[in-house]
């Protein structure tokens, strides 16, 4: 286990020529990235981060289909790139028909509509929580309130998720140091960067209040799979990248049954897969109700 001084200073990670070479290929108002082998004639080797968001800014297209295959330091760079120029960044997925999207489009459209009134009932009532809650983080530890983080959302778009944070400021340049390419999630009980009222926010899910922003954005649903974050997403199985696909949400069948005592990606995965192929409305009340008791209990939160 790595220790962490207080005051430690965190060095940015610099991208090398390995992370940002790729082959790009221009299709209308759309740019695809993809990673290179062997086969490839033409290569793009953008040496330079800032210059890849000037480009996309000049550029015509609207939007950045991103392959998985890259990994993830190219896809942060990619998505990051994209955010400074304006533009949306995807995965390019396989297609599914196990979307309720697809199946259900009347109901599906009246739960977006359900999503974005209670999420912004859902603010105004918490708003004095919220603000007591970020007055909380700012007086405890150095750092920015609120935590943001790339996450998979539908139709496999890139968007950052909105949290307090936990962590003192930077953690993330620690992240793969403190897992240590550990298997599965990528969730550790006893990590070392949580701050001591974010551990607090963490066991009864305080933190995740601000994704109420992400719901009300359109983002994410209250209900829904597990939003993954990058450095998960790559470690999905070809054969299961299409749940990515998926409109994430705030709690869902994972969250409830299982959370932090499942965490292989395949499982939870089959799990997220078995929740899309049954989905109805009465289940995602039924897991709106679950969520109350776990999330007072501090059901499998770290």
């Amino acid at each position: 286990m790595i220790s962490i001084e207080p005051n430690q200073r965190l060095l940015p990670v610099q991208p090398n020529l390995e992370t940002l070479r790729c082959v790009l290929a221009w299709r209308q108002n759309m740019l695809v990235v993809s990673k290179v082998s062997q086969l490839n004639q033409h290569l793009g080797s953008l040496q330079n981060p800032q210059r890849m968001a000037a480009c996309l800014q000049r550029s015509p297209i609207t939007f950045v289909k991103l392959d998985p295959a890259l990994g993830e330091p190219s896809l942060m760079l990619w998505a990051n790139a994209c955010q400074q120029a304006g533009k949306t960044a995807f995965l390019r997925l396989p297609g599914t028909s196990e979307l309720p999207h697809k199946r259900a489009k009347l109901t599906w459209r009246l739960k977006c509509l359900f999503d974005r009134v209670a999420s912004a009932l859902l603010l105004l009532l918490l708003s004095p929580i919220l603000a007591g809650l970020a007055l909380l983080i700012v007086t405890t530890s150095p750092g920015p309130v609120f935590f943001r983080q790339w996450r998979i959302g539908k139709r496999g778009k890139l968007f950052q998720i909105l949290k307090f944070r936990t962590m003192i400021d930077g953690a993330e340049r620690l992240h793969h140091q403190v897992m240590q390419n550990q298997p599965g999630l990528h969730k550790l009980e006893h990590d070392p960067r949580l701050t001591p009222i974010g551990c607090w926010l963490r066991k009864y899910s305080l933190d995740e209040l601000p994704q109420l922003f992400n719901v009300l954005r359109g983002d994410m649903s209250l209900v829904g799979p597990r939003p993954w974050a990058i450095y998960d997403a790559v470690r999905v199985h070809p054969t299961m990248q299409h749940r990515l696909n998926a409109l994430p949400g705030m709690t869902g069948m994972w969250q409830v049954e299982m959370r932090s005592h499942l965490r292989d990606i395949d499982a939870v995965n089959r799990c997220d897969l078995d929740y899309l192929r049954n989905w109805s409305p009465l289940q995602d009340l039924k897991i709106l109700l679950l969520t109350i008791p776990k999330v007072l209990s501090g059901f499998g939160a770290y």
